[in-house]
C-alpha cells in the first residue's frame, strides 16, 4: 500500500515538543536521583511510566495539539494559560501515580523527590513549549493559480482557517495568458489548477522557476499538506480518476490488514465496555421505560443500505414528523442521552457492526439514505465517501465538530476525501489517539450553534488569510483577487 503521510509534515513541531518533554523529564528524573542519593539510576519502570503519564496528560490537554485542534491550547496561548495547564497535568501526574502505579520505591518518595522534580519538569516544559512554538516559521509563502470558481472556493475555505499559518496569494488562471513568469513575486511554493492549459513557453517558464527551487504542486496536494482536507469542487472526474491516493481498495493488503485490526480491537473494545453499556442501557430505561437500542437505515460500502444499532439518545417519538437534521439544545434528546452523545458512549453497540463487516473502526461516518439523496445532488463527489467501510470514528469526525447541516456535510466530505486518498494504519492511529481526546473532554456529537461559516458577510476573504496579487510585471488585466 503507498504510504501518504502529509500529515505528518504539520506535526513535527508537535513531535518535537513531546520529545522534548520526554528528554527534560528523565534528564531531571536523574538529576534528582543524583542529587538525593548520590547516583544515577538511568532508564527505570518508574521513568517510563512518570514519561508516560506526562505526556498522554500532555496530549489530553492539548499541549500538544496543532491550532486548529485545541484554541489556545493548541497555539501555546499566553504564558499563564500553559502555566495553569501544567499546574493540571502536574496534578493529575501525582494522583495517576499516588492511586494507580505507586512505582516510585521508598527511596524516592513524593515529598523528597517526585514534587521538587515535577515542579521543575513543569518550569521547563513551559518553557521549551513557548520558546519552540514562538520561534516557528510559519512558512514560506504560498500562490494559488486557479479558475475564478477554483478561487471563490479557496477563498471559501481559506476563511475557516485559524490564523497564524503561511501567506497565501491567490491568482486568477485568466491572467497567466500574457503574464512573465519570469517576474514571479516572491513566493516560496506555488499550487496550480489541474483544470490549467499552459502552453509551452508557460510551461518552460514554470519549468526553470521549479529548477530554481520553487515548489510546484496541484491545488489538491496544497490543501491537503496546508488545510488537511480535499475541497470536493477541486476534483475534477478527469483529476479524480488519475488521482493518486486511494490505495486502501478491497483486496489489497492494506484493506485486509485493516481488517484484521478491526475484529482484533472490536472484539477487545466490546468486551472493555459491555460493563459501560450495561449501566448505560440501566440509565436509558430508568429515565423513561423506553427501548434500550435504537436502529435506523444506513449507507454502508459502495452505498448498500444496513441497519445501525445505538444506544438511544432520543425521545421515542422524535421522528413522528420524518427524519431531520440534529440541533444543538435538540429537544428530542433526552438527558441521559446528551452524556452518552457527549463521551460517544451511544456508539459502542456499532462495535458489533465491526465484527460482522458492515463497518470499520475508523472511516467516513454512515448517513441516512434519506439525507443522502439530497446530499448528492448538492455536494459534488459525495457518494465517493462509499468507496470505503463506514467506521465508528474518523479523520471528519475528529477534525471537524458534529454538523447538522449541508454546509457541514460539504466539509466532512472535504475531510473524508483526504482520508480516501492517505488511509494507512498509522493515520488510523492518529484518528484513534484523537478520538480518545474528544471522548476524555466530553467533546461528542454536539451539533454547531449554527451551520459552517465559509465566507465573511460580504463574501471577501477575512483579512489576513489570503491576499490578492498585484499583476506581475507585462500582465494584463485589473489584478487576480477579484475582492
Amino acid at each position: 500500500m503507498q504510504l501518504r503521510l502529509p500529515w505528518l509534515k504539520d506535526r513535527w513541531l508537535l513531535l518535537s515538543l513531546a520529545g522534548l518533554d520526554a528528554a527534560a523529564l528523565g534528564l531531571l528524573y536523574n538529576l534528582t536521583y543524583w542529587l538525593r542519593l548520590g547516583t544515577v539510576e538511568g532508564v527505570n519502570r518508574a521513568l517510563v511510566v512518570l514519561i508516560g503519564l506526562w505526556l498522554g496528560g500532555s496530549y489530553l490537554l492539548g499541549r500538544y495539539s496543532r491550532r486548529s485542534e485545541a484554541g489556545d491550547a493548541g497555539r501555546g496561548g499566553p504564558p499563564w494559560f500553559s502555566a495553569a495547564l501544567v499546574a493540571l497535568l502536574l496534578l493529575a501526574v501525582v494522583l495517576a501515580h499516588s492511586w494507580l502505579f505507586r512505582v516510585v520505591d521508598a527511596p524516592t518518595r513524593f515529598r523528597g523527590f517526585l514534587a521538587p522534580m515535577l515542579l521543575a519538569m513543569a518550569l521547563v516544559s513551559t518553557g521549551l513549549q513557548q520558546l519552540l512554538r514562538r520561534s516557528n516559521d510559519p512558512g514560506r509563502p504560498w500562490l494559488l493559480v486557479a479558475t475564478a470558481d477554483e478561487l471563490a472556493v479557496l477563498r471559501q475555505e481559506l476563511a475557516c482557517e485559524p490564523s497564524g499559518g503561511p501567506p497565501v496569494f491567490l491568482w486568477d488562471a485568466e491572467l497567466l495568458a500574457n503574464a512573465d513568469l519570469t517576474a514571479m513575486p516572491p513566493v516560496g511554493a506555488l499550487a496550480l489548477s489541474d483544470r490549467l492549459s499552459l502552453d509551452d513557453r508557460q510551461l518552460e517558464q514554470f519549468l526553470r522557476l521549479r529548477s530554481q527551487g520553487l515548489v510546484v504542486m496541484s491545488l489538491v496536494n496544497w490543501a491537503e499538506q496546508v488545510l488537511q482536507r480535499v475541497p470536493p469542487e477541486l476534483l475534477s472526474r478527469e483529476a479524480l480518476l488519475r488521482s493518486e491516493g486511494f490505495a486502501l481498495l478491497p483486496g489489497r493488503f492494506g484493506w485486509r490488514v485493516k481488517r484484521a485490526g478491526d475484529l482484533m480491537v472490536a472484539s477487545l473494545l466490546l468486551l472493555a465496555t459491555s460493563p459501560l453499556m450495561a449501566v448505560a442501557g440501566l440509565l436509558i430505561w430508568i429515565e423513561d421505560r423506553g427501548p434500550l437500542l435504537y436502529s435506523q437505515q444506513r449507507s454502508g460500502l459502495y452505498g448498500q443500505s444496513y441497519r445501525v444499532r445505538k444506544l438511544r439518545s432520543m425521545r421515542t417519538d422524535a421522528e413522528r414528523q420524518g427524519a431531520r437534521w440534529a440541533s444543538r439544545g435538540d429537544s428530542r434528546i433526552t438527558r441521559v442521552g446528551q452524556w452518552l452523545r457527549r463521551l460517544r458512549l451511544d456508539e459502542l453497540p456499532q462495535l458489533l457492526a465491526v465484527l460482522s463487516g458492515e463497518m470499520s473502526l475508523i472511516g467516513p461516518r454512515p448517513e441516512r439514505p434519506e439525507l443522502e439523496h439530497d446530499l448528492e445532488r448538492q455536494i459534488p463527489h459525495y457518494r465517493i465517501r462509499h468507496w470505503l467501510r463506514p467506521g465508528l470514528s474518523g479523520w471528519a469526525q475528529v477534525c471537524y465538530p458534529y454538523g447538522a447541516s449541508v454546509a457541514d456535510s460539504r466539509m466532512k466530505l472535504a475531510y473524508d476525501l483526504y482520508y480516501l486518498r492517505n488511509a494507512n494504519l498509522l493515520l488510523d492511529l492518529l484518528i484513534l489517539f484523537k478520538t480518545i481526546r474528544l471522548v476524555a473532554g466530553a467533546r461528542g456529537a454536539v451539533p454547531l450553534a449554527t451551520a459552517a461559516a465559509i465566507s465573511s458577510p460580504d463574501g471577501q476573504t477575512p483579512a489576513g488569510t489570503a491576499t490578492a496579487l498585484p499583476p506581475w510585471p507585462g500582465a494584463r488585466g485589473s489584478g487576480p483577487g477579484r475582492g
